[in-house]
């Protein structure tokens, strides 16, 4: 089996994840999900011997990096695939110019799934989508 985790033109890909686990699988209302904003994001996409299972986006404005739409097939979470697709993220927003904190709004459950990487919770638990979050930061 090849892992390959890397940036990726392929929208499509993308969007197919994020259709199962958040308005399939989460009931994440399409008009929230689709924001019109992912023209200008950079993805991450995993994918196991030519399948896509995990993507993520970011966006890049100087000082700080934002981190958002993490998802893994369900049949995938666990295996460790999450923590390398973020590292490969976080590896790209180290290398980038100017870029000092990351954050990112997770959703409660998955909190300690952040927490390794160095991601610090702050601020209240908020609604999303109808579903709690609270936002973390990472320092580069």
């Amino acid at each position: 089996m090849t892992l390959l985790i890397s940036r990726t033109d392929d929208l499509n890909a993308c969007r197919a994840l994020r259709r199962a686990v958040f308005i399939d699988e989460q009931n994440v209302p399409e008009d929230l999900e689709w924001d019109g904003r992912d023209a200008e994001a950079l993805h991450i996409l995993a994918q196991q011997d030519g399948q896509p299972i995990a993507t993520l986006r970011m966006f890049r404005d100087p000082p700080e990096a934002k981190i958002g739409r993490v998802c893994v097939l369900p049949q995938y979470r666990g295996t460790g695939i999450g923590r390398q697709l973020m590292d490969v993220a976080i590896g790209i927003l180290r290398d980038s110019p100017r870029i000092e904190t990351v954050k990112l709004g997770a959703q409660l459950h998955v909190l300690e799934f952040y927490r390794p990487m160095g991601f610090e919770p702050e601020g209240p638990i908020y609604d999303d989508a109808g579903i709690p979050h609270r936002d973390m930061r990472l320092t580069l």
